[in-house]
């Protein structure tokens, strides 16, 4: 509280107001009795000053209480301690350190499939939600990861009808450098995930050899790989059970080997050549075994992708793959070219177009021509939706599929698969 110098006037003009008298006017006083009144007013204005001075006196001394009672006051205020912050929530490490991913892959669409002219109990429209990801990855340090990696697949095509759950990866990962990175587990084999991300279509069909039953994603095993300057080259080697992801057994007694090397001259641009080499996990020392012959295959693929274009090819040529444990071996090769346009960041339209002979020598006569054409739409970073047509056609004789078994059937019959909708994907 503060007392300015006007206050002080205001309060000394008061109390003059107060004490003095109001002046006497006499109507017929003569010259002694006037000198005598004056005397008095005279008298009366020295005892009202002392007074003033005395109250003047006492207001100052309460401003000078009030003063020390206010500093006395800001100094408890500044000493005082500042309000305590709202407790921090800290998080424990391994959920700072978890992230939790999802992928779907799903359709609405209508299947019209002949065998040798007999209609298909797959035909007719249904809804399908073929895939669903759902992954765990872990990081325990800048070396050390893991991930888990679930896969849903809901009755695709008819081939069942109950909800098939299983691991797509499990591995631990160890990241000496980008040049040499370990994975422990079931994890990506070198050829299938790398053309899956060149095509860029994986929602829509299989990437030629995991369409045809030539390849496959994912496998138990020894997993190494890594990037070499900046970029420019990577490799990726695996050694294998070589019976595929949904299987995990010590039912083989051989290991399967796997490897891929892509070089990008320069950005836009990908060169890649792999192979695999193995029993495909059939072979075994049980009394029962049978004989069994080592399957190969080898894989090529050019590519040009940037943000609007995408064209490229993917060759393979493989042996024995369908006949590891048959009487006589065989021979298979197939070839497959792709391509995309985008108008922008929202529409694109593309097409594909596969060709595959897959034995070559027990039916000669059998071919499998596939291809796919559609446009595509983003609304948002996240999702795909695609308006979609899709045919194959195996002629003189069939071959088994993602779509199922494609074909005749008998080696002088033949088959077709037509599918019409709406393709998409969500991830997360």
């Amino acid at each position: 509280m503060k007392l300015s110098t006007s206050l002080l006037l205001s309060t000394a003009l008061a109390t003059v107001a107060a004490v003095m008298p109001a002046p006497a006017f006499a109507e017929n006083a003569s010259a002694p009795a006037e000198s005598s009144s004056s005397a008095a007013v005279t008298t009366i204005s020295q005892a009202d000053l002392q007074a003033i001075l005395t109250r003047m006196q006492s207001l100052e001394s309460e401003v000078a209480t009030l003063k020390a009672a206010q500093a006395t006051t800001a100094a408890q205020v500044a000493a005082a301690p500042a309000p305590a912050a709202a407790p921090k929530i800290d998080m424990p490490s391994w959920i700072k350190n978890t992230s939790i991913s999802g992928k779907a892959f799903f359709n609405v669409s209508t299947i019209d499939q002949e065998r040798a002219d007999i209609e298909q109990t797959t035909n007719g429209t249904q809804t399908e939600l073929k895939r669903f990801y759902l992954g765990v990855d872990h990081k325990f340090n800048d070396m050390f990861s893991a991930n888990v990696t679930t896969d849903f697949r809901y009755g695709s095509n008819g081939t069942s009808n109950d909800v098939l759950v299983y691991l797509k990866k499990a591995y631990l990962q160890a990241k000496f450098r980008p040049e040499f990175v370990v994975r422990i587990g079931e994890a990506d084999l070198p050829w299938v995930p790398f053309a899956e991300g060149i095509y860029g279509y994986r929602y829509i069909e299989n990437v030629l050899i995991d369409r045809t039953k030539f390849g496959t994603s994912t496998d138990w095993g020894v997993h190494i790989g890594g990037t070499f300057g900046d970029g420019l080259v990577s490799y990726a080697v695996s050694a294998a059970n070589g019976a595929g992801y949904k299987t995990l057994s010590r039912s083989s007694n051989t290991i399967d080997l796997e490897g891929r090397i892509s070089v990008n001259p320069i950005k836009p641009i990908t060169l890649a050549v792999g192979g695999y080499t193995g029993k495909l996990g059939k072979s075994s020392d049980g009394p029962l075994s049978p004989d069994t012959r080592r399957a190969t295959r080898f894989n090529a693929l050019a590519a040009y992708t940037d943000s609007r274009i995408r064209i490229g090819a993917e060759y393979f040529h493989a042996k024995n793959w369908l006949n590891v444990t048959g009487p006589l071996g065989d021979e298979a090769d197939g070839w497959s070219a792709f391509g995309s346009f985008a108008f922008n960041k929202q529409f694109s339209v593309f097409g594909r177009y596969d060709w595959v002979k897959p034995k070559k020598d027990a039916s000669p006569d059998l071919k499998d021509q596939y291809f796919n054409v559609g446009i595509n739409y983003k609304p948002i970073k996240e999702i795909d939706l695609a308006l979609v047509y899709k045919r194959d056609r195996a002629k003189n004789g069939f071959l088994s599929t993602s779509n199922g078994t494609i074909g005749g059937i008998s080696n002088d019959t033949s088959g077709t698969y037509d599918e019409f909708g709406l393709f998409g994907q969500f991830a997360f």
